[in-house]
């Protein structure tokens, strides 16, 4: 495998790419208009869109793949074609040089790795978002995963999302349907802050050790940071024993060993969410070791939120609401009143029109949503890919959707990875959640 230099930090070099990717659009858009419009067309306009941005991401590397991850995980925001390409950045990353790897240490520590553990290997053994994990030995702790940050990753964040800001006001003159700018600014605006968070380690060192005291569920694990060996760029944790999910599955564990660890997930999920109100918020599959007796290893703290008593009050009346009967009289106006109550809405929304408009361009979303919960034991081998929302539905949410709250977008990421992680386990699971099952809200 190739390995990586620093990022491109220019701002001229950075730029020139993100300038020559919105042409690339414009002209794309306008070979699309000359065609005759079909839904394959439109299909196959969105996906080629998409590996533009995709491309661009790609040569700027720094955190521009990071957010394209964290963008492809938020649906209606961005047309399904466009957030399928930018979905393929997870592990696209090659691992930096031992040069390099030696650089950040003398930043960090004033040494080389060797000198600050007993043995260190020079390659990495795994990936991480925003840097690579090593594996060492230290004296007290036995073997130890060091994950090591990309020089000048930090310096990239700011310039890497003014550039995605201008690609995607590339897109928003194109016939893609988007939300009002004030919805995608919101968005961009929380990514920002969470990668500016996730790259500070010390900072998830301390979420590491909050969630290992608050969060200790039986069958998940998680790692206990060793501060003497930890900087804002080098996190020192303990290794956790696993493998990453395909790994494990490639060992063919028993539909009972699946269950097992999907439970786990589930039952840790729930508890984060309702009972913690903090939640990881970046749950894709190489944050999480599988071990053969159905344990779970959770890993990279880095991205995490906490959810406020409002938020999770408007989520809990929505998700309670939408479980009722279609028929029933109150289910539309519960849902209304959480959505505008989060200011997901338009205030001035009726139920009637609710119901005649934005109803129908959320059914299926809301339905696959929810549909864990329809079930004492959800078989989540057998739940479907998340439904693809039509243009005509999407316009209609883009004219509709007034804001994003600041949680929604990491709350977003958080259910949608887990989905995929319990429909990749093939998981049956007990989805009990009493916060919901148990409530009978009133208008």
């Amino acid at each position: 495998m190739a390995r990586a230099d620093a990022p491109r930090t220019g701002r001229l070099a950075r730029g020139t790419i993100t300038g020559l990717a919105a042409a690339r659009i414009g002209m794309a858009q306008l070979g699309h208009r000359v065609r005759t419009p079909s839904a394959q067309a439109q299909a196959d306009h969105e996906a080629a869109l998409g590996r533009i941005l995709f491309g661009a991401l790609g040569q700027l590397r720094g955190s521009a793949l990071k957010v394209s991850q964290l963008l492809s995980m938020h649906p209606g925001l961005l047309p399904d074609g466009v957030r399928q390409e930018l979905a393929r950045a997870h592990h696209q990353a090659p691992p930096l040089n031992r040069a390099l790897v030696g650089r950040v240490f003398r930043q960090a520590f004033g040494q080389e790795p060797e000198a600050l553990f007993d043995q260190f290997d020079p390659t990495a053994f795994a990936a991480a978002s925003l840097g690579q994990v090593h594996r060492a030995q230290l004296t007290g702790h036995g073997t130890v995963a060091v994950k090591v940050q990309y020089p000048g990753i930090a310096a990239t964040i700011a310039s890497d999302m003014q550039l995605m800001r201008t690609a995607l006001r590339a897109l928003a003159h194109t016939d893609m349907p988007l939300p009002a700018n004030t919805v995608v600014d919101s968005v961009m605006t929380e990514i920002e802050a969470t990668l500016l968070r996730e790259v500070d380690y010390l900072q998830e060192a301390e979420q590491l050790q909050w969630f290992a005291q608050h969060a200790a569920l039986p069958g998940v694990v998680l790692a206990q940071p060793i501060l003497s060996h930890t900087r804002a760029q080098v996190l020192t944790q303990q290794f956790l024993p696993g493998q990453h999910l395909q790994a494990w599955l490639a060992t063919q564990p028993t539909q009972q060993q699946r269950d097992l660890a999907g439970q786990h997930l589930w039952d840790w999920f729930m508890h984060c969410i309702f009972v913690l109100g903090r939640v990881h918020a970046d749950p894709h599959p190489g944050n999480f070791l599988f071990a053969p007796d159905g344990t779970v290893g959770v890993l990279d703290f880095g991205c995490t939120r906490s959810l406020s008593a409002g938020f999770l009050a408007q989520v809990t009346q929505a998700w309670s609401a939408l479980l009722r009967a279609p028929t029933d009289p109150q289910r539309d106006a519960l849902v209304l009143q959480a959505y505008q109550a989060l200011g997901l809405v338009n205030a001035g929304l009726t139920v009637p029109d609710y119901t005649a408009e934005l109803a129908p361009a959320l059914a299926d979303m809301q339905a696959w949503q929810m549909e864990p919960f329809t079930q004492a034991v959800f078989d989540f081998g057998a739940k479907t890919p998340p439904p693809i929302t039509a243009g005509r539905h999407q316009r209609v949410l883009g004219e509709h959707l007034a804001q994003v709250p600041g949680e929604m977008p990491a709350f977003e990421r958080m259910w949608m990875g887990l989905m995929h992680l319990l429909t990749g386990l093939g998981a049956r699971v007990h989805t009990r959640c009493p916060a919901l099952l148990h409530r009978n809200p009133s208008p």
